[in-house]
C-alpha cells in the first residue's frame, strides 16, 4: 500500500493525571491494523508526581517549566528502557517512537491579539532528549500543527479511533474516561466528530488524594459508599462550557484545583459524599453532552469506554443509569484492546502516520482549516 511498511512503534502518553507514563510496542500495518506487543506503565515517582502537578498552577517559574521540560523527557525514556527491559528487547528492535509528551497547559482560545491569534498549548518532554537517550528516532509535539492550522489541537486519538472502528457499520461513540472526558463519534449517519465533554477523573483524582491519600477511586467503591447530592450537580452543569458546540476541548485550565477547592468551600460535602458527587458529575455531563451535541446527528447503539475510568465499576454503572437499555455500554477490552493503553496506541499511531506523511488529524474534530500532517522528527544519531 503506497510503499508502506509494518513497522515497531513506542507509544507514549502522560494524561492529566500525571502520574505516569503509558507505553505500548505495537506492531502497525499498512492498512493500520496493529498488534499490541508489549505494554507496560512508568510510574513516576510520588515528589515527581507533585512536581508535575505544581506545574498546572500558574505561578510557576519559567525556570522551572525549561528544567522539567528536560526531565519529563528523561522520565519519558526511562519509561521506554523500562518496557524494553520487560519484553526483554533491544532499541534496534524499535523503528521509532511516537510521543503525546506531558501537556501542561492548553488554550484553545479564539482571541486575538494585535491581529494575530492567541491559540496555544504547551506540551513538554523535549523529543532530542527522549531520541538521543533511548537511541531510537522519536516523533512528537503532535497538537501544535493543528493549532496552526486553525484548530483546537484536540482530540487527536479520533484518528487511531476512525481507524480501528471506522470500518463497522455499528453507530458508536469511542468514550474515553481519563482526567477530562473526550468522546469520538463514528458512525456511517455522520462525518466523524469528536469534542471533550468535560471531567472524568480528574475532580475525583483530587478529592480521592486529599482525603483519602489514594491516587483513584478503585472500582469506585468509595463512590458507591456515599451519597450523590443533586443540587449541587445541577448547579455545576450551569458551566459555560457544557453549552458551547463543538469542536471544543478543555483541561485542567479549566477543571483545575483552584475549581476543586471552590467546590469543597461552596458545597461542605462529607468525603464520601464528594466522591459520589463527582462521579455522578462526571456521567450527567458526558450524558448531557450526548443529548445536546450527539442525538442530534446520530442514533448511537454502543459507547465503548476506554481509560482508567472505565474500570471505575460506580462511575460505568451510573453512565449505564444515564443512557438506558437501547445503548449497550461496553469497553475496549470487549474489542480485544487495552483499555489502558489505547491512547499511547494512538499515538503510535499518528507517528506511523507522520512517518509515511499522511495526514493525521481530523479536522471535523478538531475544528482545524484543512488536514495536516501533525508532529515533529527527531533523529537518534
Amino acid at each position: 500500500m503506497n510503499g508502506r511498511k509494518s513497522k515497531y512503534v513506542i507509544g507514549l502518553m502522560s494524561g492529566t493525571s500525571a502520574d505516569g507514563v503509558d507505553a505500548s510496542l505495537v506492531r502497525i500495518d499498512s492498512d493500520f491494523s496493529f498488534e499490541e506487543i508489549y505494554s507496560t506503565v512508568y510510574q513516576y515517582p510520588l515528589d515527581f508526581q507533585r512536581r508535575i502537578k505544581s506545574l498546572f498552577y500558574e505561578n510557576v517559574s519559567m525556570k522551572e517549566i525549561c528544567v522539567m521540560n528536560f526531565l519529563v523527557a528523561e522520565h519519558f525514556s526511562s519509561a521506554v528502557e523500562q518496557l524494553l527491559e520487560e519484553a526483554d528487547l533491544p532499541p534496534s528492535d524499535v523503528d521509532f517512537i511516537g510521543s503525546h509528551g506531558q501537556t501542561v497547559y492548553h488554550y484553545p482560545t479564539d482571541d486575538i491579539e494585535a491581529g494575530m491569534p492567541l491559540k496555544s498549548t504547551l506540551q513538554i518532554g523535549d523529543i532530542s532528549v527522549i531520541a538521543k537517550n533511548t537511541e531510537i528516532d522519536t516523533i512528537g509535539n503532535f497538537r501544535t500543527a493543528d493549532i496552526a492550522v486553525g484548530g483546537n489541537g484536540a482530540p487527536l486519538v479520533c484518528f487511531a479511533d476512525e481507524k480501528i472502528f471506522g470500518k463497522d457499520k455499528v453507530p458508536r461513540t469511542i468514550q474515553n474516561l481519563g482526567g477530562i472526558a473526550n468522546v469520538t463519534v463514528v458512525s456511517q449517519k455522520c462525518e466523524t466528530f469528536a469534542f471533550d465533554n468535560g471531567p472524568a477523573n480528574v475532580l475525583i483524582d483530587y478529592f480521592m488524594n486529599k482525603y483519602f491519600n489514594q491516587p483513584y477511586d478503585k472500582d469506585g467503591k468509595i463512590a458507591a459508599m456515599g451519597n450523590v447530592r443533586e443540587s449541587v450537580i445541577d448547579d455545576l452543569m450551569k458551566l459555560a462550557y457544557f453549552d458551547l458546540m463543538p469542536p471544543k476541548t478543555t483541561g485542567r485550565e479549566l477543571f483545575s484545583y483552584q475549581f476543586a477547592e471552590e467546590i469543597e468551600q461552596k458545597y461542605k460535602l462529607s468525603k464520601e459524599d464528594m466522591i459520589a458527587t463527582m462521579t455522578a458529575f462526571t456521567a450527567r455531563s458526558i450524558a448531557d453532552s450526548y443529548k445536546k451535541f450527539v442525538f442530534p446527528k446520530t442514533e448511537i447503539q454502543e459507547i465503548v469506554l476506554g481509560g482508567g475510568g472505565a474500570y471505575n465499576t460506580t462511575l460505568k454503572n451510573m453512565l449505564k443509569t444515564e443512557f438506558g437499555t437501547e445503548i449497550a455500554v461496553k469497553t475496549h477490552e470487549d474489542f480485544g484492546i487495552s483499555n489502558k493503553f489505547k491512547e499511547a496506541i494512538a499515538f503510535a499511531m499518528l507517528a506511523y502516520a507522520y512517518y509515511y506523511d499522511i495526514a493525521n488529524n481530523v479536522p471535523s474534530c478538531t475544528g482545524a482549516s484543512r488536514k495536516t500532517l501533525l508532529g515533529q522528527y527527531c533523529k537518534a544519531l
